[in-house]
């Protein structure tokens, strides 16, 4: 089953770390996010993975044409320009990358539907390509299959925008930072999608998020209409790297040593 990473927009929030780079190209502990997120795939046995380029896609292009060359002992030889590969450390041995242009502008759904030459079998992983989660992948799966429709969403809770004051006789007792709602689910991205899904896009289709436009062009929208959009709900961690903050408390987490997305 192919995991189809989107990754082409500009993050524009971003734009200190975009300016050279897109987005899921941010390093997050001097590894790319789109690393992490593929590290998570992995981890459930998922290998296959068809990344959607636009935003400067050469950055990523470079990155996994030399991943072996960066990740093992090799011997160059200079004469001939021959490389010779003297052993792989790295832990990505079964990955298959396909590196698909799917144009700058292109909105999400657009993208999913530029790369269905490449899909095969029933159905397909889809996600964000700047989202860290330890949502469990294979139940994931499972619970799109047993539901019998078409595509499923992961809800998440939401983070709060502003930070949390806890009030006592007019004092702040407690001041805590922006924390996971309790209540309501948000589409964190995650999602399983048959192939007569990927049928019905076109190159104006959004699967929310940023490039979300014109609600006729919104599947999800469209296939909760028509109660085909199920929900996996996910009350573990996770979190969107969209601003320098964000990318800043996932850069803690990782430094920490116990981040909650690592579950490889």
């Amino acid at each position: 089953m192919q995991v189809v990473i989107l990754c082409g927009g500009q993050g524009t929030r971003l734009a200190e770390e975009t300016e050279t780079r897109p987005k899921p190209m941010v390093e997050i502990g001097g590894k790319p996010i789109l690393w992490h997120i593929m590290k998570l795939y992995s981890r459930y046995g998922f290998h296959d993975f068809v990344l959607c380029l636009g935003y400067k896609g050469d950055v990523i292009r470079d990155y996994f044409m030399s991943y072996v060359a960066r990740n093992s002992d090799v011997r160059v030889h200079l004469g001939d320009q021959r490389v010779e590969n003297l052993g792989t450390f790295h832990d990505e041995r079964e990955w298959s990358v396909l590196l698909a242009e799917t144009g700058t502008d292109t909105p999400t759904g657009g993208r999913v539907k530029r790369v269905a030459q490449y899909l095969d079998g029933p159905r397909s992983m889809v996600t964000y390509g700047d989202g860290l989660s330890n949502v469990d992948l294979g139940a994931l799966l499972d619970f799109h299959v047993t539901s019998g429709r078409l595509m499923t969403v992961t809800g998440i809770r939401p983070v709060t925008r502003f930070g949390e004051l806890r009030v006592e006789d007019g004092l702040v007792t407690e001041f805590r930072e922006k924390e996971p709602l309790q209540e309501g689910w948000v589409n964190g991205g995650f999602f399983v999608m048959e192939h007569a899904v990927v049928d019905r896009l076109t190159d104006s289709s959004s699967l929310g998020g940023a490039s979300a436009r014109d609600p006729d062009n919104e599947i999800l929208e469209i296939l909760a209409r028509e109660r085909q959009l199920a929900v996996y709900t996910h009350p573990g961690y996770w979190r969107a790297m969209d601003t320098i903050r964000e990318k800043r408390i996932l850069e803690q987490e990782w430094a920490s040593g116990n981040a909650p997305w690592k579950v490889w």
